[in-house]
């Protein structure tokens, strides 16, 4: 195995900051061994040993007519206790959502749907399973081949390893290292330091591969690379608005850094819409609505990602009784893009948190029953959803106790964690100016 190229310190000459222009720009899985909980002493070695500037602020947006403004910076200092529970519940949600998704990516709608409703699970109102599912359903829509064997409901032990799970760590362990003013090539040095090449899919194993080629960020998430508007840049917002509570423009200030390595233009925005929507959120003094409305504020209002959180939701408000029909309609409009696009996922996961109106179960099962990158859906919805129930205690035991509060991940210094010890990490760094 050859030594990895080190990333570089400067960007092209010519080429814009990506700190500096927050809105520029135009099914990723993986699986791994489960472990053990850390010991304390690990637990340790994780926390940072002292505080980092802070980051240049984030242009605001204009806020839509009737939103309500944003809690202002100053507000986000909270109690350490509670911000901890709410982010064990969203390290949990995340968590939830995933797993449930992972039976069933890259399955269609049509799929998914004949899948739960042969197990009498449908709506989806639990783990997808193969008890009880006829073989002629089972041959029509096989489960995903990597997943089953982890995330089926007779098969679940621990949350197994998934990219929706390993980009947060990351983005935890680079906070760690770098503190809130961290750059887009501290984030690629991160990447060629800890993250495992074959953990990296689509937009991001074209920008790892740029990296190892020698190109820079920006042109990291622009050269060969088709991939740069899907939803990977998405999956690694959480981690931004989580230690941002309160302030939703340097919540998505952060994203746009990290997601200027691999994404461009809608890629991008779906970023900057979930940070925000996730940093409000985590006050703890806001509801779902207020929430997606603050994280629409920071998307350019004429990109095609803002036009489809803006369908999603129209659509989730004109169907309160039916998600199906909210779905279809999402389907018709957007089922031309790529299933792994940014477009499509952002607006159904819009959708499904504004039908669930903050359930917890409603919003990760809405997510995933809705098709396309279930997973990521799963997670994204599970984590806001978590965040605004406030507490692990607050999400029922049927959907937290399977996961048996260990992680396995091939981040290093991560595999085997316990939930409430991320929670405590990612509380640290939120404390951080």
């Amino acid at each position: 195995m050859g030594t990895r190229n080190a990333a570089p310190s400067a960007r092209p000459a010519g080429q814009p900051d990506p700190a500096a222009h927050p809105h520029a720009g135009g099914g990723e899985r993986g699986t791994g061994e489960r472990g053990t909980a850390p010991s304390p002493a690990r637990r340790e070695h994780l926390r940072p040993a002292a505080p980092h500037p802070a980051p240049p602020r984030a242009a605001e947006q204009p806020r839509p007519a009737g939103a309500e403004p944003p809690p202002p910076a100053g507000r986000a200092r909270l109690e350490a206790g509670p911000l901890e529970e709410r982010l064990e519940a969203a390290w949990l949600g995340r968590a939830v959502g995933c797993l449930l998704g992972k039976p069933v990516e890259k399955l269609s709608l049509e799929g998914i749907r004949a899948l739960a409703r042969a197990a009498g699970n449908w709506p989806l109102n639990d783990w997808f399973s193969e008890r009880g599912v006829p073989p002629h359903v089972l041959a029509a829509h096989p489960w995903n081949r990597r997943s089953a064997p982890t995330s089926l409901a007779e098969n679940i032990d621990g949350m197994p390893e998934d990219d929706d799970l390993n980009y947060p760590l990351l983005g935890l362990l680079l906070l760690q290292r770098h503190g809130k003013g961290f750059t887009t090539a501290d984030v690629a040095r991160l990447w060629l330091d800890e993250l495992p090449a074959g953990r990296t899919f689509t937009a991001e194993r074209i920008a790892y591969r740029n990296l190892l080629l020698g190109l820079e960020p920006p042109v990291t998430a622009t050269h060969h690379n088709p991939f740069r508007e899907w939803i990977g840049a998405l999956i690694r917002a959480d981690v931004h608005g989580w230690t941002n509570p309160g302030d939703p423009a340097a919540a998505a200030a952060q994203a746009y850094r990290d997601a200027a390595l691999t994404h461009t233009g809608n890629g991008v925005y779906a970023a900057l819409f979930v940070a925000a929507a996730t940093a409000t959120a985590a006050t703890g003094r806001s509801d779902v609505h207020t929430a997606l409305r603050t994280g629409l504020a920071h998307v350019p209002p004429r990109s095609r990602l803002a036009e489809a959180v803006r369908f999603g939701i129209r659509a989730a408000r004109t169907e309160p009784e039916d998600f199906d029909l909210v779905v279809d309609r999402l389907h018709a409009r957007y089922g031309h893009y790529h299933w792994v696009h940014a477009v499509p996922n952002t607006a159904l996961i819009a959708a499904a948190l504004t039908h669930a109106d903050g359930d917890f179960t409603h919003s990760v099962c809405r997510a995933v029953s809705g098709g396309w990158d279930t997973d990521s859906n799963g997670a994204t919805a599970g984590a806001l959803a978590g965040l605004l129930a406030g507490s692990p205690e607050a999400l029922p035991h049927r959907w937290t106790a399977p996961l048996k509060n260990r992680l396995a991940t091939t981040v290093p210094g991560f595999d085997g964690i316990g939930f409430d010890a991320l929670a405590h990490l990612t509380a640290q760094e939120a404390a951080r100016s």
